[in-house]
């Protein structure tokens, strides 16, 4: 016995407590399955490492940039062992400690576990009910940095994702920033380079012309101000499109994508709809 108490009472307190949670966390998702992590950051390693969104099947590493003064900050988040209880492990560089509530705030932010719109959307579509069924506690994480959502999106337009990855890995190690966080290191995307890039600097990288020239302009705006978050995300729909669908390279398709897989918004992407 420690302190007056039995071994035998806390045994019988330690189970009612866990029973307790179970039931708790069964009331909160009002018979939702919790969120399947592994699943849903599968797709950030399924056609490559392109150095900006890492992930080894265990571990997502990855950069975030803060507000309000834009400091980028890069971290490790490793998935717990418990699929009934996820959980991240989340680990920043010494120098970022400081600020590393923000980051939890902005990786929790980062996974629209909000799934009303989808719930929504099943009962009126039988095939997206179907898939929903089929894919229980599988969120969409979303892309935070704008620039980086955009080039992500010109990357893959018209070619396989496994050969968009590779170039976003090229761009990243040669306009991009290293970051270290433990042993492992990862990339970002750094706008005054990349805005100041020659378009025959990018065909060497093998993107085609058009895209280059997307690219910069993209990179352009960003240096300029116009790809704020919090600017972006005060738009309506249908202002943020018309802002977007301004940039060199950026038609509906990719605005619309930039709405739901940037700022979570319940938007279906015109047309496409096999890509």
């Amino acid at each position: 016995e420690r302190l007056g108490v039995s071994e035998e009472y806390l045994e019988r307190e330690i189970a009612t407590q866990e029973t307790e949670t179970t039931r708790r966390l069964q009331a909160y998702r009002a018979g939702r399955p919790p969120v399947d992590l592994r699943a849903s950051l599968a797709p950030l390693g399924r056609s490559g490492d392109d150095r900006i969104d890492r992930w080894d099947g265990a571990t997502l590493v990855r950069t975030i940039r803060l507000a309000p003064d834009e400091q980028v900050v890069a971290y490790a988040a490793r998935v717990g062992d418990d699929p009934d209880r996820p959980t991240l492990e989340l680990l920043v560089a010494a120098d970022d400690r400081a600020r590393a509530t923000e980051v939890a705030d902005g990786v929790r932010g980062g996974l629209l576990v909000d799934q009303g719109a989808l719930h929504s959307l099943a009962r009126a579509d039988a095939q997206v009910a179907g898939l929903a069924r089929r894919y229980r506690g599988v969120v969409p994480v979303l892309f935070g940095d704008p620039l980086t959502a955009l080039v992500r999106s010109i990357s893959a337009q018209q070619v396989n994702l496994r050969w968009a990855a590779t170039i976003r890995r090229r761009l990243a190690e040669r306009y991009g920033a290293r970051h270290v966080v433990g042993a492992r290191e990862v990339w970002s995307l750094h706008v005054a380079p990349l805005a100041a890039a020659r378009v025959e600097e990018l065909r060497e990288l093998q993107l085609t012309t058009a895209k280059s020239l997307a690219i910069v302009g993209c990179a352009q705006a960003a240096l300029a101000g116009e790809l704020h978050m919090a600017e972006l995300a005060a738009l309506s729909d249908d202002q943020l499109i018309d802002h977007l669908t301004r940039l060199r390279g950026i038609g509906r398709w990719s605005a619309e994508w930039f709405l739901a897989r940037t700022l979570g918004r319940p938007r279906v992407v015109a047309g496409a709809l096999g890509v």
